[in-house]
């Protein structure tokens, strides 16, 4: 605890100097794999040279300027995203976080039903889903022990159990649906390719808007630039921010709706400043070209493969694997074990994360080398050893 910090984090002892690739050093210059990329966000790793170099000359020229003037790297970052993502007729807003492009969907969505005409709108998302923390998006997030202690929320949300559920909750009030693809912190569930396809054309017919939460799932993390082209769906608003800016604060929500916000509508201080849409054009270069020479998606198949191995050698620790690509889960038999894996992981030097109340969450960088994969697994099969 520190008493010039409010005491709202948790976090472990080890405190770390610098970082290269996948591995990070701690004061006595131990090394650490890391097979977290802080949570999602630094998708190529720690000090990618590009990136530094990319940061560096932006920030001689300018940081910050405003958006009461026009922002060159502002344009070019979302229509490189229109263009990766193929929903090319989308428009963006930037802002800074994951929750802030989230907050900024749920407030067009209150326009559009505003525009509708209906005034007690609502707003279906699924139990164990997680959106953010701020007032907004905590209201959206499926979880009762995350929200305890902010009540009151507005009614503007509703619940459902399951994709099927959505159907049944769905009423003449409901404006649209918020969903994660694959649920990041309720425990690394990826849906149905066929039922969400069959959810997107039911929400199509009924005229409700499709919102995918695309936060830890965006930017190549499934496989595909988005896990909306994975699945290949169509929604009518996307989010996304963690790895977009390879570990610079960024978020963005696009929409293929037009004309729903009006000048002053919206807006963000710091929002697709140069420094992070400068580095986010970067970031989604670099990562195109390892996309099309076949990298990340050969680092994929080597980084499962090897977490198929763990899970073979230890069936009495781990009942199954989930995830797509490189946002992966082990589910472990006896959750109250999970805490102290991740203490004797970081012990053993290797870093993982956990989702829910059972699952051990693996979010490398998507560069991350084989014989940082090789190292990392060796290093938690000997936690789990010890786990034993």
């Amino acid at each position: 605890m520190n008493k010039y910090l409010l005491d709202v984090y948790n976090p472990f002892t080890v405190e770390f100097l610098y970082g290269k690739g996948s591995t990070l050093f701690d004061k006595k210059r131990k090394d650490y794999i890391d097979f977290t990329s802080g949570i999602g966000v630094n998708c190529l790793g720690h000090g990618n040279k590009k990136l530094v170099e990319t940061i560096s000359k932006q920030a001689k020229k300018f940081i910050h300027l405003s958006n009461i003037y026009p922002i060159k790297t502002q344009k070019e970052c979302a229509k490189k995203v229109a263009v990766l993502s193929g929903y090319k007729n989308m428009q963006g807003f930037f802002c800074n976080s994951g929750a802030e492009a989230n907050e900024a969907a749920i407030k067009f969505i209150r326009k559009y039903a505003k525009n509708k005409g209906i005034k007690k709108h609502n707003i279906i998302t699924l139990e164990n889903s997680f959106h953010g923390r701020t007032l907004a998006t905590l209201n959206a997030t499926g979880q009762k022990d995350k929200q305890l202690g902010f009540e009151p929320f507005p009614n503007e949300f509703i619940y459902a159990k399951d994709l099927e559920d959505i159907k049944n909750k769905i009423n003449k009030n409901s404006v649209a649906v918020m969903l994660e693809l694959i649920q990041g912190e309720g425990g690394i569930k990826a849906f149905d390719k066929k039922e969400l396809q069959n959810l997107n054309n039911y929400l199509k017919e009924k005229d409700v808007l499709f919102v995918v939460d695309e936060i830890q799932t965006g930017i190549y993390r499934t496989g595909e630039f988005l896990a909306s082209n994975f699945f290949e769906l169509k929604p009518d608003i996307i989010t996304m921010a963690k790895g977009l800016a390879g570990g610079l604060p960024i978020g963005l929500m696009m929409t293929n709706k037009k004309n729903i916000f009006k000048k002053g509508d919206h807006g963000s201080t710091f929002g697709g400043n140069p420094l992070c849409t400068k580095t986010a054009v970067e970031v989604l270069n670099i990562l195109e070209e390892k996309y099309k020479a076949k990298k990340i998606q050969n680092t994929i198949g080597l980084f499962q493969k090897e977490l198929e191995n763990i899970l073979k050698k230890n069936k009495k620790l781990f009942s199954s694997k989930s995830g797509i690509g490189l946002m992966l889960g082990l589910k472990l038999k006896e959750e109250k074990k999970l805490q102290s894996l991740l203490e004797i992981c970081l012990k053993n030097q290797v870093l993982v994360l956990k989702s829910g109340k059972d699952i051990v969450r693996f979010l490398p960088a998507l560069n991350i080398s084989k014989e940082e994969i090789k190292l990392g697994f060796k290093r938690f099969q000997k936690s789990l050893d010890e786990l034993k």
